[in-house]
């Protein structure tokens, strides 16, 4: 159904209607930049900040608030969901995600459990609900998920890498046991993003931020028809962003894929990169996040430089090509915000 003329503007540009002004929000925009943030991590661990529906629900709408932008995003984690299938996650201080016990071999896929009920991470729906409640109605509330490729990644990795030669190296070593694991991450995936809608959430944004490791045949080979199973399985009602990073070479295979929204990073320009996508698919990007460590005036120069290759059409949301870094002064997220609410 199309909104109504009094609908957020985000989700208008979701569905590549037309808005007053481009909308804009900011991908880890509750975060370690913010000093109320880093308070409150200094008194709880990271997975207690997630689990806890309370903590989360504060921390996403604050930063929602003191920034002014047209969309939160609930506070969570893209790896929560390996703990109900069987796998060990911890957040290691100074070392990021770490799995204790990872896919090292093909028989290593046959211990993990399906997930047939949200439940395990009913904590997580309990905070879209509770976020929801808290938010007025013109901002709405995006949930999301890891992508079956980059959860992958992480399982098999046991935490970040460089190169992903242990994922890459066992897709191509039993891809039998590849396609057995993506089809259990993605079956979960579906699960987990249908309960979030169901809780509150009105968008779905999905992260697949090691997708941009792979070559255009490998993703066609062995991501593609996971995720185009994926979108299929979530709610034909409620906008989907398909997200990833390094994605210049993929982005007609992910749009292929699925996704209401394609986002881009900052090594696309974002008109070159929606004339190849077409219009049947809004966009979402790009700055570069370090651009918000420059001078208010070069902030202004670049975020102008994209609103000018959008030029007013619908479905252009604003946002960076990745997250947040932790270094970025709060004012110039708010003064990016302002920027972008001026005008196209």
């Amino acid at each position: 159904m199309p909104d109504s003329p009094e609908a957020p503007r985000f989700l208008k540009a979701c569905r590549r209607e037309a808005t007053d002004v481009t909308p804009i929000w900011l991908m880890r925009q509750a975060g370690r930049y913010m000093a109320d943030y880093r308070e409150l991590r200094s008194r709880v661990s990271f997975l207690e900040l997630c689990k806890t529906p309370d903590l989360a629900t504060e921390v996403t709408v604050t930063a929602a608030e003191r920034l002014g932008v047209d969309a939160a995003i609930l506070f969570a984690d893209i790896l929560l969901i390996l703990e109900p299938i069987g796998l060990d996650l911890e957040f290691a201080k100074g070392e990021g995600p770490v799995i204790h016990n990872p896919i090292t071999e093909s028989s290593d896929v046959d211990r993990l459990r399906p997930m047939t009920s949200a439940e395990p991470l009913g904590y997580v729906m309990q905070a879209v609900s509770q976020i929801r409640a808290a938010l007025p109605p013109s901002i709405p509330l995006i949930g999301f998920a890891g992508a079956p490729f980059t959860l992958a990644c992480y399982a098999i990795e046991g935490g970040g890498s460089r190169h992903y030669d242990r994922a890459k190296a066992f897709m191509y070593r039993d891809p039998g046991a590849w396609d057995v694991l993506m089809r259990q991450l993605t079956d979960a995936t579906a699960l987990y993003l249908r309960a979030q809608a169901e809780a509150g959430a009105q968008v779905l944004q999905l992260f697949d931020s090691w997708v941009g490791n792979l070559s255009p045949f490998d993703y066609k080979r062995f991501v593609q028809p996971h995720m185009r199973r994926l979108f299929d399985a979530l709610p034909a009602d409620v906008p989907t962003i398909h997200f990833g990073t390094g994605t210049a070479t993929l982005l007609e295979a992910q749009r292929d894929a699925g996704g209401s929204v394609i986002g881009l990073d900052w090594r696309v320009e974002l008109d070159e990169a929606w004339n190849r996508l077409g219009p049947e698919v809004a966009i979402q990007g790009n700055l570069d996040p370090v651009v918000l460590l420059a001078p208010i005036d070069e902030i202004r120069r670049q975020a102008r430089r994209i609103l000018d290759q959008a030029a007013g059409r619908p479905g252009h949301i604003f946002n960076l090509g990745h997250g947040i870094l932790p270094s970025t002064p709060v004012d110039h997220v708010r003064a990016l915000v302002e920027i972008v609410h001026e005008g196209r």
